[in-house]
């Protein structure tokens, strides 16, 4: 049980290590944030060197920056060595990396589909292999994927997505199902459309296949999301409660974010 000081504003997380992939931008960057802000220490994984200054700036003595392709299983590997080694064992793992490439099916080549499977699915499996086996030994974890309600339905142009996303939905259910027990709990967050770089690139996409006007293809986005885009930090607010001790009695559940709301 975490003491009062622990549970305060702020200190919800002090003592705990959370690494995060995905942490340039976008919703990575809002959850490594978020748990910044409840007292975590952070290893915020990005994809290039180059990448990692920016996300230092703002990490500051928070945590450090990882630089790991989450499609290597050794670079993934030597990304978890890394955090343990720096900031203690990982107690929360989030999975928040992943690309998004819209084409039709019968114009999505072998390359196109092994890179959005590799990074989406992959990523998330190789992670999980290699910070797995510590929390299991400490009889405690938590490990939270970022799908996507396309992880729950299909949609036209995705079809590479749709797959990486319902195949990280049916790992979590999986291994929520085989560690049931074990203290260590695993969930996906499955957002609609959420105000981020991926999905401005979604909406320049639409642009130029269509040439529809950008409020008019934003607006065929969100007709079914309340007509708004998902803020990031809405994304890691559930990551936050599914961290926390009352969300830890939640494992294998893939919850929808941004529906009609």
């Amino acid at each position: 049980m975490q003491d009062s000081e622990t549970r305060r504003p702020g200190r919800a997380f002090a003592g705990q290590v959370a690494l995060v992939s995905g942490a340039r931008q976008g919703i990575g960057a809002a959850v490594a944030r978020a748990f910044i802000g409840e007292g975590a220490r952070v290893a915020a994984l990005v994809h290039k060197p180059e990448q990692a200054q920016e996300v230092e700036d703002w990490l500051a003595s928070a945590g450090i920056c990882v630089t790991a392709d989450v499609t290597d299983e050794g670079e993934c590997r030597a990304a978890v060595r890394e955090c343990e080694d720096q900031l203690g064992a990982c107690d929360v793992l989030v999975n928040a990396a992943g690309i998004a490439i819209s084409k039709k099916f019968v114009d999505t080549d072998q390359d196109t589909w092994r890179r959005v499977i590799a990074t989406d699915l992959d990523g998330p499996y190789h992670l999980i292999r290699a910070a797995l086996p510590a929390m299991l030994a400490r009889g405690s974890g938590v490990v939270i994927s970022i799908a996507s309600t396309a992880g729950l339905q299909g949609g036209r142009f995705i079809a590479a997505y749709a797959a990486a996303k319902h195949g990280l939905v049916g790992l979590t259910r999986a291994l929520a199902a085989e560690y049931s027990g074990s203290g260590v709990s695993f969930n996906c967050v499955c957002p609609a459309f959420v105000d981020t770089p991926m999905t401005e690139r979604t909406i320049e996409n639409i642009v130029q296949k269509t040439g529809r006007s950008r409020e008019a293809a934003l607006r065929a986005l969100l007709i079914d999301q309340g007509g708004r885009l998902i803020a990031p930090e809405e994304v890691a607010a559930t990551c936050l409660m599914l961290a926390s001790e009352t969300g830890k009695s939640i494992s294998g559940e893939a919850i929808v974010i941004g529906r009609g709301t």
